[in-house]
């Protein structure tokens, strides 16, 4: 029984060994940076490889070649709205950010992000975003060791999204629609709820047996405000119904039955003849 105590535990310690990983600090660490601009937000997530004595672009980064933007998975940039990304319309969403360093020219290439696998982009047949940028050098003996992606100028319409490693440096502008956004949200506020809301209000006043009458209000509402619907009016009759109102209800319902044959509905043919039977007793 020793023995097999022993093999037992010296197989469960040979597995435990086997599976144990040693973590050690990554050559191109991770980054993460969000900046909102207008009612958007972007967020870059990316790697951060250093120069470490080498010569940069048009050696270890060579000219016209596609780039992963960092080092070990694709750099991925997320827009939580529609965007211009240098002049390319983006709409909503998280892409992978490839580009092609060029001597005076970069080129963006964002494709819809699925996996940090950067060359499985270019073997797809997905049409990326495309934008570019003309590259710029740092004065003098400035230099940035660690790859770096940063925001600059924001207002509260553009920023600058700007790439910058060893020397060499590339800026592209983003820019948002905020004055249509601002306006469709002050017409919204200054118009107040639409017809759905007040119908959908007033169904869950009814359901939830809060207030019978302020349900039949915003019921009412919604149908002044152009909802008026075969399954509105149905609703309208069993919260008339409910507060004793039989007449209100037949009416009601009798609109809901007219409106259902139009539509073709049968089931809403069927539930308002019940209810109009059972009402008239």
């Amino acid at each position: 029984m020793k023995k097999i105590t022993f093999l037992s535990m010296l197989l469960a310690f040979s597995v435990t060994a086997l599976t144990a990983q040693i973590k050690t600090p990554s050559a191109s660490p991770g980054a993460t940076i969000e900046q909102t601009i207008g009612l958007i937000d972007v967020t870059v997530e990316y790697s951060r490889p250093g120069v470490k004595g080498r010569t940069i672009f048009g050696d270890l980064v060579p000219f016209d070649k596609v780039w992963r933007t960092g080092a070990n998975a694709a750099t991925k940039i997320t827009f939580s709205g529609d965007a211009k990304f240098g002049g390319a319309e983006v709409k909503a969403g998280s892409y992978a950010l490839l580009t092609k360093p060029g001597m005076k020219e970069w080129a963006f290439m964002l494709y819809p992000y699925e996996s940090g696998n950067w060359s499985s982009y270019l073997e797809s047949d997905v049409e990326p975003v495309m934008a570019t940028a003309p590259s710029w050098q740092m004065a003098g003996e400035t230099s940035i060791e660690s790859f770096m992606i940063a925001f600059d100028n924001i207002t509260d319409s553009e920023g600058d999204l700007m790439f910058i490693w060893d020397k060499t440096g590339v800026t592209v502008p983003i820019t948002v629609n905020t004055a249509e956004a601002v306006e469709a949200s002050i017409k919204s506020v200054m118009d107040g709820p639409s017809a759905n809301d007040y119908y959908a209000a007033g169904v869950y006043y009814f359901n939830a047996k809060k207030d019978n009458k302020q349900a039949l209000d915003w019921v009412n509402m919604a149908i002044d405000k152009g909802y008026d619907r075969f399954w509105v009016q149905r609703q309208k009759s069993l919260i008339q119904a409910a507060m004793g109102d039989k007449k209100g209800a037949i009416a009601s319902a009798k609109k809901s039955l007219e409106m259902a044959k139009e539509a073709g509905s049968d089931d809403y043919v069927k539930m308002n003849n019940e209810s109009i039977m059972e009402w008239s007793k």
